[in-house]
């Protein structure tokens, strides 16, 4: 078991990257539980404070990832110090790199047309032992034949007509099964990925799911990432601020955080 800590009624994983890697590698090859990885940040935080139904979803995940600076300050300051911030795009690589001596197939799901299919050719390039065997926009709506793409996988079938009548573009359609694969990094953003991931796991042909919000968009090249030393000091929000000005209504969402922070904080002395 991982060690975890509640930060404002949300579980949030306490371990080493290493760790954390190794704890998923197992349970892919044990095949006994299917695992459901979430990223949570302040902006996630505030959002389950709010909607208690995403955060009972939240804490059904069997790794939760502290990404977010503001996230790891909040939880020294309220006395339950996580090790360090774990992004959930350095996750994703550090699961690509790993994958090398733990072979494993992945799925790319979501993000804006293309997105997908170039991240998968992006991280096959930079880990070239990489076995794709998924990537679309909708789960059972595009998967590449591309032999650059791992080679194997094969163009999926779409629903029959029938099937597909009064389906949502979130459901799984129960008439149309995938080839199986073990890793699905699903790229809808918060809070819909963890929604989507909660409702379909069981019924997905898969190991694992992990949902990693724009990280298509960094590991694709198509949105710059923050320098590292940026990264390091905890800067990355204000970087990504600065190239993208219409984040400023998110991240105003971290007023919200420092309140409940606070709140917590007052609510602990006072009890």
């Amino acid at each position: 078991m991982l060690n975890a800590r509640d930060i404002l009624g949300v579980t949030i994983t306490d371990e080493s990257e290493d760790k954390i890697s190794e704890y998923v590698f197992d349970a892919i090859k044990s095949g006994k539980k299917k695992l459901f990885i979430t990223t949570p940040n302040p902006e996630i935080l505030v959002y389950a404070n709010h909607h208690l139904d995403y955060k009972d979803k939240l804490n059904r995940a069997d790794v939760s990832l502290p990404d977010g600076i503001g996230l790891v300050v909040a939880s020294a300051f309220l006395g339950k110090s996580v090790k360090t911030r774990i992004a959930g795009v350095d996750f994703m690589e550090k699961l690509c790199k790993d994958s090398e001596k733990n072979p494993v197939s992945m799925g790319f799901l979501g993000g804006k047309h293309g997105v997908a299919e170039k991240t998968a050719l992006c991280l096959q390039k930079k880990y070239p032992w990489i076995k794709v065997g998924f990537i679309g926009e909708e789960w059972g709506v595009a998967n590449l034949s591309d032999p650059q793409l791992g080679g194997e996988q094969k163009r999926a079938s779409p629903p029959a007509r029938e099937a597909r009548q009064g389906r949502t573009d979130d459901d799984v359609s129960p008439h149309f099964t995938p080839a199986p694969i073990d890793i699905l990094f699903v790229a809808y953003g918060a809070p819909k990925q963890e929604e989507w991931i909660s409702e379909n796991l069981e019924r997905l042909p898969i190991k694992a799911a992990m949902g990693v919000g724009g990280a298509f968009d960094y590991l694709s090249g198509r949105v710059p990432r923050a320098p590292k030393i940026l990264r390091m000091v905890g800067l990355e929000w204000l970087f990504r601020l600065i190239i993208q000005p219409w984040r400023i209504w998110r991240q105003l969402s971290l007023i919200a955080f420092i309140y409940l922070v606070c709140k917590e904080f007052l609510k602990k002395r006072t009890a």
